[in-house]
Parts: structure tokens; sequence; C-alpha cells
């Protein structure tokens, strides 16, 4: 093979390696914008209560016993998770309880990969001795996770007491979740009571855990939360409560900062239903749905491992502007607001249909001049056709001068303003309505007011009407 065959083959397997290179990058971008919202890691502090009451028995051994044996499990089941990465602080287990220590807590240990061991050895040595400062635990924990975009950051409290040294837990937890430094926690209360429950109800999510077996149901359901998507279905209702309304995008929102957390285009399956979606379950919505109007639902909460149906009315109907004949407007618009407001819901093109929420609309045709419509109606599945006059075409010649020149409509011997034609243009055209006009001018370089001049002219629809201005 020739020097210059090499370099042609060498160019030709260049430009392939690079043509695959950017398709492969094209085909990562559009399955990461489907992803987007899903962050990169997790991160779990596990918040263990080693004040003096956890030596309480809970069945046939201790509440810290059965602690320690089932944290050790679920922190040895995580040992092959991707993504994901624990911590451990523990609270009232430095101090003797005559000394009442309100700042006993401790990261034992910290965030990093491959800690399990670390974890697992750490909980068998605990021994409680203290009290219970829930509050101060939770301000300190937050310090413990790293600052790192895109992570979400969990904490599971695992107690048998409420807050025992005049903390406000809940204040805490409120301002941790507003700056998004963690999400809500999870509390797993052992051995509690009513009194217990609605102490912790502003704090997280809180689960009762009396016996062992409940212990380790919830604490694997809190991971499982933690960890997993779960399954939703969104029913676009009609005014009949089907849910047969499909083909529009819905965002859904985290409800505590606003964050955008994922679009979905609502989709009718193969089987005529509303198909499934993913969601974290560790968030709460406020889903909008794009309508026109737009449909917003607040507080939707889903549950890990339970599908979750999520209904909103959202009956809709189609609008259509038609134009009578053959029109010369060139992508003719009009503007829909609701009904007796000065509120732009949107601007839609004449001659093609778009869905809108049942109910009445006003609208503002923008040909010349403008056509106003109130209270158009839009019914479900119907679509409601307004026609408009196909437009007559004026053609205006300035053959020896240009001039200031005005368009009025004549309405019942009344001049409505439509229209100023440019100056310094000798030809033009204008795209008009049918109906009675007059044209009023006077020439650029005249410097009399009565050497101002009126032409009246009758325009038909779908005819040329030709004037000369001198």
């Amino acid at each position: 093979m020739t020097d210059n065959l090499k370099n042609i083959w060498n160019k030709k397997w260049l430009l392939i390696l690079v043509a695959v290179f950017l398709l492969n990058g094209l085909q990562t971008s559009f399955v990461n914008a489907q992803q987007i919202y899903r962050p990169a890691k997790t991160r779990i502090l596990f918040l263990l209560d080693a004040s003096g009451s956890m030596f309480a028995r809970m069945e046939r051994d201790t509440r810290i016993n059965v602690a320690k044996k089932l944290l050790s499990n679920i922190v040895d089941s995580l040992q092959g998770a991707t993504n994901v990465e624990l911590a451990l602080r523990v609270y009232g287990h430095t101090s003797p309880p005559a000394k009442r220590d309100c700042r006993d807590t401790r990261l034992e240990v910290p965030f990093r990969k491959n800690n399990h061991d670390d974890i697992k050895k750490r909980i068998q040595s605990i021994s409680p001795k203290g009290t219970t400062l829930i509050a101060y635990s939770l301000q300190q924990a937050a310090y413990d996770f790293p600052l790192e975009p895109n992570t979400r950051n969990v904490i599971i409290l695992i107690t048998d007491g409420i807050e025992e040294c005049q903390g406000d837990p809940c204040a805490i937890s409120e301002a941790l979740q507003s700056k998004g430094v963690v999400l809500k926690p999870f509390i797993i209360g052992l051995g509690s009571t009513a009194d217990f429950q609605k102490a912790f109800e502003c704090v997280g999510r809180y689960y009762d855990a009396n016996t062992e077996q409940q212990f380790n149901d919830v604490l694997n359901m809190v991971v499982s939360q933690a960890l997993n998507n779960t399954t939703a279905q969104v029913n676009l209702l009609d005014i009949y409560s089907r849910p047969t309304e499909t083909n529009v995008n819905m965002t859904f929102y985290e409800t505590e900062r606003g964050t955008m957390m994922y679009n979905y285009m609502h989709t009718i399956n193969e089987r005529g239903n509303p198909d499934t979606i993913l969601l974290d379950p560790l968030y709460k919505y406020k889903m909008v749905v794009h309508t026109i109007p737009p449909v917003v639902k607040e507080n939707i909460s889903v549950t890990a491992g339970k599908h979750t149906i999520i209904g909103v009315d959202a009956p809709q109907g189609e609008l259509l502007v038609k134009i009578e004949g053959v029109t010369n407007y060139d992508n003719l618009k009009f503007i829909v607001r609701p009904s007796n407001q000065n509120k732009t819901l949107h601007v839609q093109s004449a001659n093609i249909k778009e869905k809108y929420l049942v109910g009445k609309y006003d609208l503002e045709v923008l040909t010349l001049p403008r056509m106003f419509f109130k209270d158009a109606s839009v019914d479900q599945n119907m679509v409601t056709t307004i026609q408009i006059p196909q437009p007559g075409k004026l053609n205006i010649t300035c053959p020896i001068q240009t001039f200031y020149a005005d368009i009025y409509q004549v309405i019942r011997g009344e001049l409505i303003w439509i229209h100023k034609l440019p100056v310094d243009i000798q030809r033009q055209t204008v795209i008009i309505q049918p109906g009675d006009y007059k044209i009023i001018y006077r020439a650029k370089g005249a410097n009399r007011s009565n050497n101002t001049f009126i032409r009246e002219l009758k325009i038909s629809s779908g005819q040329a009407t030709n004037i000369t201005l001198n």
C-alpha cells in the first residue's frame, strides 16, 4: 500500500472513530436527560440512641442488643450497594447519667467508602450510659455530611426516648431540610407510646417498633425507601372522572425547596391505562400538569414498594380559529385569555387545533383590525371552531412623493385607528379584514395642515383593492 493510500485509509478510520464517539455522546446525553434527577450518591447516617434507657427489655433481650444486632445486619447487607455511603453517630454513650451531659454526641464512624466493618465493630463496643439529646445530635449531624452536589443525605434515627435536654428536634429538623442539608429524617421508635409518636411527627417519618420483628421489618423498609424509587400512576381525569386525558408533560417539584425532580410526558400504555412512572419515595412533591392553563396538585407522597395512583382533574377540549377561503395571512395568531381576565394563557396559530381545559376563554385575533371573541366555550372532547372572514388585500402606491398616513376603520360613523403606514415606502401591501375604511394622509414635504387628504375605501373579502396616494 502506498503512503498516500495509507494516509487516506488512516483518515477514513479517524473520521469513523470520531463519528462513533460523537454518536455515543449524543446517546449518552439522551439517556442522561431521562435520569438527570436521580442523585449520583445516597449517604445514610445512622443516629443511634445509647442513653441509659436502652438497657430496657425488648422481648428476650435489651433494646440496645437488639439494635446492635439488627443495625449490624443492615450495614452488612449494604456492603455491596453501589453509590451508597454510610456513617454512624451515637449519643448518650460517653457520660454517666448523673452528669446529664447535653453535649454527649459523637460521630463515631464518618462517611467513606468500605467502612462497613468499622461501623459494625464500633456498634458492638457501645454501652448505654447517659441522657437523650436528640435536637443537639441532629444539629451536629449537619456537619457529618460532606458538601457535595447531587447527593441524597438521609438520617435514620433509632431511639427509645424523647428529648431530655430542652432542645427542639422539630425546629432543628425543619431547618436542616429547608437548607437542603438532609431529607426528612426517618425515626424508628422503640417501645413507644402515643405521646412518643406525637412528639416525633414533626421531626420526620415516624415508625413504631415494639418487637424485634417489627424493628427488623421497619429498618429494612426504611433503608429500602432510602435507596429505591417506587411506582406511581397519574390519572388525568375527564369530566366523567375517567383517566382518558394524555400526551401532556408533568413536572414534579420537591415540595420543601421547590427543586425540579422529574419530567414525564403522560402516556396511555398498550393496555389503555396511564403508564407507570418512577418516583423517589423520600420526597413530597408538587406536580404541575402542563395543560393550558396548567393544573397543580400539592403535597403528593408515595410509599416505597406501594403503587400510588395520583388523580387530577384535567378535562380538555380543542380550540380552532379557522380562516375562510384562501388567506394571505402569514401565520396569523390569536391570544387566548381566561374569560374576563387580562392574563395571556397562550398565543395560538390560526388553522391549527390546540387543547385547553374545559371552560370559557376570551380570544384576541391579531388580524388588521383585531377581532375579539368573548366567552368561547371549550367542551370535553369537542372542537370549538371560530371562523373569521378571508381578508382582502390593500395595495398602496405613492408614485411621486411619500406621505404620513394612517388607516382608520369606520364603525357607525366613528373613526377607529388601526394602522400607521411606514413613511418613505412607495409601494406597500396591507392584509386587512373586509369593511369600510379611510386613509388620512399628508405629503411628507407639505408644511400646512390643510394639505391633509382623506381617501375612503371598501375592502371586500378575498379581493384586492388598489389605490394611489398623490
